[in-house]
């Protein structure tokens, strides 16, 4: 009997310890996207100066895995071309609200110290708020600006919000790839015809008809941390 109630208060006591540590609370965490490229521009080719930009993007919380886009595969009909080949998340939301009604999901389109929505050149930044409980998974999606197609995203499960049951915090850029969308043919970065801001409209360039894989420019890809960095905070 002895042995029982001892039992019984040490389940008691670890139960006690978890909640207080927060074990069993959601927790409100903090995302902050800054800019960090060169202010002197990047130069293409033809010695054309043009400027590193991220778009307004897209971000979801889940406790199940939902996938926005799978690498090898045709883009699914969910509003991620729009995002990739605009930078237009209105698109995911769209999709979001349709089949996953209830997930925490948002955009992310207002500078900081801005007063209107745009995407984020050198120097500038996003910040988003949300909170999570142990178990759930961090997607977030933005464009690689004066690209046809390219879109920054980690890989397709997301990202563990909680390692051991604790909240992660501090430089997560590294958790970030640059993938094509095999939407739109390919052109060169910053002087591309059909990229934005040379654009005449919207999804005008040609068709790619190809499959999600990640960018093969080693300019680029693996090269996070010279373009832009997340930083995420938990309270």
């Amino acid at each position: 009997m002895k042995k029982l109630l001892f039992a019984i208060a040490c389940a008691a006591l670890m139960t006690i310890n978890a909640f207080a540590d927060g074990k069993d609370k959601e927790v409100k965490f903090t995302v902050k996207i800054e800019n960090v490229s060169s202010k002197d521009f990047q130069t293409a080719s033809d010695g054309t100066k043009w400027p590193f930009a991220l778009s307004p993007g897209f971000w979801a919380v889940h406790m199940h895995e939902v996938r926005f886009f799978n690498e090898g595969k045709v883009m699914a009909p969910n509003g991620l071309e729009m995002q990739a080949e605009d930078g237009n998340p209105s698109g995911m939301v769209d999709f979001l609200m349709g089949h996953h009604g209830n997930m925490q999901h948002g955009v992310f389109n207002m500078p900081l110290g801005a007063e209107t929505p745009g995407p984020i050149g050198p120097g500038g930044g996003y910040q988003i708020e949300f909170t999570a409980k142990p178990g759930m998974k961090l997607s977030l999606i933005t464009m690689f600006g004066q690209s046809n197609d390219w879109f920054y995203a980690p890989e397709p499960s997301g990202i563990k919000l909680f390692e051991n049951g604790k909240p992660i915090s501090g430089d997560i850029t590294s958790k970030f790839v640059l993938w094509d969308a095999g939407t739109e043919k390919d052109e060169e970065p910053g002087i591309g015809p059909n990229q934005a801001p040379r654009q005449k409209a919207p999804n005008s360039g040609d068709a790619e008809n190809g499959k999600v894989h990640k960018v093969k420019d080693t300019k680029y890809q693996g090269k996070n941390s010279q373009f832009f960095r997340v930083t995420i905070s938990a309270q």
